[in-house]
């Protein structure tokens, strides 16, 4: 629970003494007749994890583990047109006194029920909801504005209000901390919590964040428009990889030594046109139209009316494309986007996309509601909140430098860097692809980091990433507070992060 001002400093010091483990103070099926505003209880029920099948296909096994707890499902109708489902998840035994809410991905339409799993496990009280609709795509914002709103930032909102009131029913006591942790879509959400609702969370996780939603969904309206007129044009998986080699080959040592990732590929200036065939080299090379889709995808471009920079994919990233250019859920999400959020017609086609008049038109007709592009963070900051945001630099989905950007943005709003360093924190992972994957170190405890600095107040660093082959660890490697980097110290394995030291280049 946030402390505002001269509290900060009993809250530090609260965070220091040890905590006892807390338990329910009523029965799990009491909280059925819980009043609550603009909400119904619709279920409580205490489950067993052994027999406990997840809806949405989540693997059974990996809930056995858990604690038994009470699964608490309400429905929530802050406007007329409201339908938002969440669920409440509260430790029967062991809660460690905290909340923690989880995102979503895409236009979410579903409980992130792994996720929330991954919060009961480390004994949180933890929520999540659907945002207001029911399966994927966006169709169901034809026609209905105030659902528009709720995937946009209400649905969080509502949420996060009523769990807390269900917690602190639960247990006669209010939440310690709140937490948010979200990637992609989530991670969206995750920034808009910070920008618009500053006093909900005390910490919040934002990975890969689909801030500039209307852009991405532009850009990968843009790509694909031409991948689908030029068929010659597409980059298949040899040109993909054949594109993705020459990259690191040129840029691999800039950071000053030769492991297959690019620490920092804003400094990699690679041009495709070097693998254009010519007469006498008619194979592995890219034709001229390939030469251009790859230009095109790592291009930057501008809205011809506000002039802010749209970043194209970085290099690095190659092995995510598809055919089509960006990722399948970037294509269809941008689809959806244009025909149901802008102009509200499900025969529209990519065909039909004019970048220079269709990314003003996304961006006047979503009006702040998705996007996420808020720099001003000073209520968050002032009133204590710390956030964590990381994004994969190889993210073939969002673009990484949208996360450089935004974080630029807010330092440039509140006064420089050193201004926000206490408060907010970005880390680029190398290699790292949409969320987790890719060829880098990607598995990193980002909740512990978050902890230690909201509840300890020691700022993260760093943060130690792993990268495993066949469930075997073969490389660890610091994450560093962006801009620094990981810069190699001269000597020692290159595998192992402690051999490394975080600078500014």
């Amino acid at each position: 629970m946030r402390n505002i001002g001269g509290g900060l400093c009993a809250l530090l010091l609260s965070a220091l003494l040890p905590h006892p483990v807390l338990h329910a103070a009523g029965t799990c099926a009491e909280l059925r007749m819980l009043a609550l505003p603009n909400a119904t209880v619709t279920s409580a029920t205490l489950i067993d994890p052994a027999t406990f099948t997840p809806p949405g296909g989540e693997p059974p096994e990996t809930f056995r583990s858990l604690p038994a707890f009470c699964r608490v499902a309400a429905t929530l109708k802050p406007s007329s047109d409201s339908d938002i489902k969440i669920e409440v998840w509260l430790p029967a035994t062991g809660w460690n006194g905290k909340f923690q809410a989880v995102g979503n991905g895409a236009f979410n339409g579903t409980i992130g029920y792994g996720a929330m799993g991954e919060a009961l496990g480390r004994g949180y009280a933890t929520a999540s909801t659907d945002t207001g609709h029911v399966g994927g795509g966006a169709a169901w914002a034809l026609g209905h504005p105030e659902k528009v709103i709720d995937f946009g930032w209400r649905a969080v909102h509502e949420m996060t209000v009523t769990a807390k009131k269900i917690v602190a029913s639960h247990y006669e006591t209010a939440p310690r901390f709140s937490y948010f942790n979200g990637c992609s879509a989530g991670g969206r959400q995750a920034m808009k919590a910070a920008q618009r609702f500053p006093a909900d969370f005390d910490g919040i996780i934002a990975g890969a964040p689909g801030l500039d939603w209307t852009s991405r969904a532009a850009r990968a309206a843009q790509v694909a428009q031409v991948l689908e007129r030029h068929e010659s044009a597409r980059l298949l998986a040899p040109q993909k990889q054949l594109l993705h080699r020459a990259v690191v080959q040129a840029c691999d040592a800039l950071d000053g030594m030769k492991d297959g990732l690019l620490a920092d590929p804003g400094r990699c200036t690679f041009d495709p046109g070097v693998l254009q065939c010519t007469a006498s080299n008619a194979s592995g090379c890219l034709t001229p139209a390939q030469v251009d889709t790859a230009r095109l995808i790592y291009s930057d471009a501008r809205n011809p009316q506000s002039k802010r920079e749209i970043t194209g994919l970085a290099r690095g990233s190659e092995l995510g494309w598809t055919d089509l250019g960006w990722t399948d859920s970037a294509r269809a999400t941008g689809l959806d986007q244009f025909r149901f959020l802008v102009y509200g017609d499900p025969s529209w086609t990519i065909q039909k996309f004019n970048f220079e008049s269709d990314i003003v038109r996304a961006e006047a007709a979503d009006a702040n509601t998705i996007n996420a592009l808020d720099p001003n963070l000073k209520p968050f900051i002032d009133g204590g909140g710390k956030l964590i945001q990381y994004h994969g630099w190889s993210d073939p989905q969002i673009s990484p430098r949208n996360s450089t950007q935004y974080y630029s943005s807010v330092a440039d709003t509140l006064g420089g860097a050193d201004r926000i360093r206490n408060s907010y924190r970005l880390f680029m992972v190398p290699g790292m692809g949409h969320c987790r994957g890719g060829e880098g170190p990607n598995t990193f405890d980002v909740v512990a980091a978050l902890e230690t600095w909201v509840e300890r107040g020691q700022a993260p660093n760093q943060i130690v990433a792993s990268h495993a082959t066949n469930g075997v660890v073969d490389r660890t490697r610091p994450l560093c507070p962006y801009p620094q980097v990981a810069v190699y110290k001269g000597s020692g394995s290159t595998d192992e992060a402690a051999n490394f030291e975080c600078r500014t280049p």
